[in-house]
């Protein structure tokens, strides 16, 4: 996982988890795919986000969930 295209501030976004330091959190870019837009329709909506973004949110959510399976077992 590419770790410097997530990014946490305190004071931005609530402190979640946000794609290179913009004001786009991981989950919007989770929630966006869960809907179903492909990935070349949210680099047209969201022209800042390049498609190493969209892999990089994949990536650190899932490494979430596995840090949580992790944990409960």
């Amino acid at each position: 996982m590419d770790t410097q295209r997530i990014t946490l501030e305190p004071g931005k976004r609530g402190g979640r988890p946000c794609v290179r330091g913009l004001r786009i959190t991981v989950y919007d870019v989770l929630e966006m795919l869960a809907e179903g837009m492909s990935e070349a329709e949210i680099l047209e909506d969201f022209p800042e986000l390049e498609a190493a973004d969209i892999r990089a949110c994949l990536a650190y959510a899932a490494n979430r969930e596995h840090n949580l399976y992790t944990l409960a077992v």
